[in-house]
């Protein structure tokens, strides 16, 4: 059973990390400020909340390398192995074999949801994807060019948990960062947000890397958020 000291909640980092798999070690042609860019910014500091939470889980390898909020069988060139970043630069002078593909899979991207799921618990409230997002979107996202709000909640429209509470997150993070938040828009939750949502109440949480508060500061106004949010149920 979850630690009752703790915030009922699983928290998912997946794009923290910033680790190349010793499978590619010479294979990709990425700069480490273009694996750095292609990655969630901040993520490391803005949801270091380990000790704050009942389930806490995060990835160590880099999202340019292993999309770990893709489904297994994505492969297109922004998917779960990606052949481009986000920023549309390619990764890989030469394509990868289908077996490097497999073995990619099987050591990062399927562990980590088989850790996800062993993480779900009745006595949880609530898991949350947590994400930076590019202050405007790059060319790959659904919006390319668009300022995008502090803050994205996204449900998958009322797939992964109820509208209900989504609404009274929204309000808690509104409280918190002075209302720029909006819900399902531009995202509306990823593969671990749609997949897990099955299991438990999922929501993914995006955050603008936009400077407007320090990644500390924005640290602790999620913090406070998640806590109204549990206080409120």
């Amino acid at each position: 059973m979850p630690d009752h000291k703790r915030l009922p909640l699983l928290i998912s980092v997946p794009h923290a990390g910033l680790a190349v798999p010793p499978e590619l070690h010479g294979r990709h042609q990425l700069s480490q400020d273009q694996i750095v860019a292609d990655g969630d910014v901040g993520a490391a500091v803005i949801y270091d909340l380990e000790d704050e939470v009942s389930r806490f889980l995060t990835a160590d390898v880099a999202r340019a390398f292993i999309d770990l909020n893709r489904a297994s069988d994505d492969f297109w060139k922004d998917g779960v192995v990606k052949t481009h970043t986000c920023w549309d630069e390619p990764i890989y002078p030469v394509p990868l074999e289908e077996d490097t593909k497999r073995r990619l899979l099987d050591t990062y991207h399927r562990p980590y949801h088989a850790r996800l799921t062993a993480a779900a618990d009745d006595g949880l409230l609530l898991a949350v994807d947590c994400h930076t997002m590019a202050a405007f979107g790059p060319p790959v996202g659904p919006d390319p060019g668009m300022e995008r709000p502090w803050i994205c909640l996204g449900n998958v429209d009322g797939a992964s948990c109820p509208d209900a509470w989504l609404d009274r997150l929204g309000a808690c993070f509104s409280e918190q960062f002075e209302g720029n938040v909006k819900l399902n828009a531009p995202f509306k939750g990823g593969y671990i947000t749609r997949f897990h949502g099955n299991e438990m109440p999922w929501v993914q949480l995006e955050m603008s890397r936009a400077p407007f508060f320090s990644n500390e500061e924005k640290r602790v106004r999620v913090l406070k958020s998640l806590i109204a949010f549990c206080r409120g149920s």
